[in-house]
C-alpha cells in the first residue's frame, strides 16, 4: 500500500464537486517529487502534505541509538517514583530531575539563544496518592518561534514511574516503556529542532506526577491558561516503546493517536448545538488528529497513525487530560497494543519469565519511528500557518449554497485560506476549494448534506489544521 496515500478517504459525486464555487486564485503548493501539485481550481480532492526538505532533513537527523541512551540511562535511576528522593544524586526522582534538565540545557546552548531550558516546581499539597506536600518539577525547553512567537505547540513524556502499587517509592521502578520511552521521544527532537527556526513556539516538556494523578501535565496547563498563552496543540507520548501486544503479536508500524470528540469545556448549549448539527466528531481535537494523518502518514516516518475517537484508554488517563480541561486541542500517542504482563508490575522473574517494565521489552527502531510522526506533527504545525479563528457558517436563511467567515491570521506570509467538506459519513476532510484571502466565502453546495472546514495556507503550500465552524447568523 502506497504510505502516501489518504486512508479510507471518500469522493463527492463529480456533479456535487462541480457545482462549487469558482476560486478566484489558487494556492501555492508543496508538492513531494514525482507527486502533482495541489491542483487549482474548484472542488479538488484533497492531498496529504508532503514534507518538504527541512522536515526531511529533521526526520533523517532522529537518532535510534540516543534514544536508547536516553531509556537505558533513565532506567538506571533505580525509582523515579513521584514520592521518592529528590535529593540522592544517584537514586531516585531527583537524580533524574536533575540529569534530564542538564540534558535541556546542553541542547538549548546549540541553539544560538532561541532555545531556553528550565525546571517548573511548585509544592503540590495533599491530595489523592500525594500523602505528604511533595515538590513535583517538570523540565522544559522552548523553542521561540521566529514570527508568530505568541501561537505555541506542546509535546511531552512523563519522567516518573512506578510499579503495581502506586504508593510504593521504594522499590524499583525502571520505568522503560512508561515512560522513559517518551521522554527520550522529547529529548530527542528537542536536540534535532535546537538548531532550527520555527514560525512559531515549541516547548519540550519532560513532566512529573503522572502516576500520581497528572499533577505535573495540570499545572503546566494552567500556567498556560492563566498567562493567556495561545497553545494551538498538544501531543503526549505515554508509552510509546514496543509494538507487542501480551500474545506477541506485533503491528511495528501502527501508532494510535488517542483523540477526544466532545470538549471538556463545552457548556450544555454549545453540546446541544454541537448535537444538533452532528459534529460530535468536529473537535479542535479531532482536528488536530486529522492534520497529524495529513503530514505523518508518509514514506518519511513510516508509521500510519490510527486515530480513536475517543479521550484515553478505559481505566487509564495521560498528559494531554489536563490539557484538554484548560480548553486546549490535545491527543494521546501511544504504542498500538499494551503488554500488561511488563507493565507497572514489580521487577522480578518467575518461572523463567522476566516481569516489569524493563528496556528489554523496549524495540527502537519503533521508538524512532515514533520520534519520527512526533516531529513531523510538531514541525508541520510550527512552521505553517495558525488554525484559523472565529470561523463561523451562516445559517439564518435557507438555501443550498454555505457561507463561511474567519478571521484573517496575522502570519506574515499567509497565502489565503481553503475551504473543505466531507460527506457526513467521512472521517476525514475530502475536497476544498481554494478560497483567496479573503474572510467570508460561499459555495454551491448545501450546508444540510456535508461538513464543512476553513483552513490557512501559506505561501509555501503549508496548511494549518481545518477549524469547524460554529453555526451563527
Amino acid at each position: 500500500m502506497d504510505p502516501l496515500r489518504p486512508s479510507r478517504r471518500g469522493f463527492l459525486a463529480a456533479s456535487a464537486a462541480a457545482a462549487v464555487g469558482a476560486a478566484t486564485t489558487a494556492p501555492p503548493a508543496a508538492a513531494e517529487p514525482g507527486v502533482a501539485a495541489w491542483p487549482p481550481g474548484p472542488g479538488q480532492p484533497l492531498r496529504p502534505q508532503a514534507p518538504d526538505a527541512e522536515l526531511r532533513g529533521i526526520l533523517a537527523r532522529i537518532d535510534r541509538d540516543r534514544l536508547e541512551a536516553t531509556v537505558r540511562k533513565l532506567t538506571t535511576f533505580g525509582t523515579r517514583h513521584t514520592l521518592s528522593s529528590q535529593t540522592d544524586p544517584q537514586r531516585g526522582i531527583g537524580a533524574a530531575r536533575d540529569w534530564i534538565l542538564a540534558q535541556l540545557q546542553e541542547i538549548a546552548a546549540t541553539s544560538q539563544g532561541r532555545m531556553t531550558a528550565a525546571a517548573q516546581s511548585y509544592l503540590q499539597p495533599v491530595a489523592s496518592r500525594i500523602p505528604t506536600p511533595t515538590v513535583i518539577t517538570n523540565l522544559v525547553a522552548t523553542l521561540t518561534g521566529s514570527t508568530s512567537p505568541e501561537r505555541v505547540y506542546v509535546v511531552s513524556g512523563h519522567y516518573d514511574s512506578r510499579v503495581s502499587d502506586v504508593m510504593n517509592f521504594t522499590s524499583d521502578a525502571p520505568g522503560a516503556d512508561d515512560d522513559a520511552t517518551g521522554v527520550a521521544v522529547v529529548l530527542e527532537m528537542a536536540r534535532v529542532m535546537a538548531t532550527h527556526r520555527p514560525k512559531a513556539t515549541i516547548v519540550f516538556a519532560a513532566v512529573a506526577g503522572e502516576e500520581q494523578g497528572l499533577y505535573g501535565a495540570a499545572h503546566m496547563a494552567q500556567l498556560f491558561k492563566a498567562a493567556g498563552t495561545d497553545v494551538q496543540g498538544m501531543f503526549t507520548n505515554d508509552i510509546v516503546g514496543s509494538s507487542r501486544a501480551d500474545d506477541g503479536t506485533r503491528d511495528p508500524h501502527t501508532l494510535r493517536l488517542f483523540s477526544e470528540g466532545v470538549p471538556t469545556t463545552e457548556t450544555p448549549a454549545q453540546t446541544a448545538v454541537r448535537q444538533a448539527v452532528g459534529s460530535e466528531a468536529d473537535s479542535p481535537s479531532r482536528q488536530l488528529a486529522r492534520f497529524v494523518t495529513s503530514v505523518a502518514n508518509n514514506s518519511a516516518t513510516g508509521m500510519t497513525v490510527r486515530v480513536i475517537y475517543r479521550r484515553d484508554r478505559y481505566l487509564r488517563g495521560g498528559d494531554h487530560i489536563p490539557f484538554l480541561q484548560q480548553g486546549f486541542p490535545a491527543g494521546r500517542f501511544t504504542e498500538p497494543h499494551e503488554n500488561f504482563a511488563h507493565q507497572h508490575q514489580d521487577t522480578r522473574v518467575e518461572n523463567g519469565v522476566q516481569f516489569g517494565d524493563l528496556i528489554e521489552f523496549c524495540e527502537f527502531d519503533y521508538v524512532q519511528r515514533v520520534a519520527r510522526v512526533d516531529a513531523a506533527a510538531i514541525w508541520s504545525l510550527a512552521t505553517g500557518p495558525g488554525t484559523p479563528k472565529n470561523a463561523l457558517l451562516l445559517d439564518a436563511q435557507l438555501g443550498n449554497t454555505t457561507t463561511l467567515t474567519w478571521q484573517r491570521g496575522a502570519e506574515p506570509d499567509l497565502a489565503g485560506y481553503e475551504v473543505v467538506w466531507r460527506e457526513a459519513t467521512e472521517p476525514d476532510w475530502t475536497h476544498g476549494v481554494w478560497a483567496g484571502d479573503v474572510t467570508s466565502f460561499t459555495v454551491n453546495l448545501a450546508k444540510d448534506n456535508v461538513f464543512f472546514g476553513v483552513r490557512a495556507v501559506d505561501r509555501t503550500g503549508r496548511h494549518s489544521p481545518v477549524a469547524f465552524p460554529t453555526p451563527s447568523p
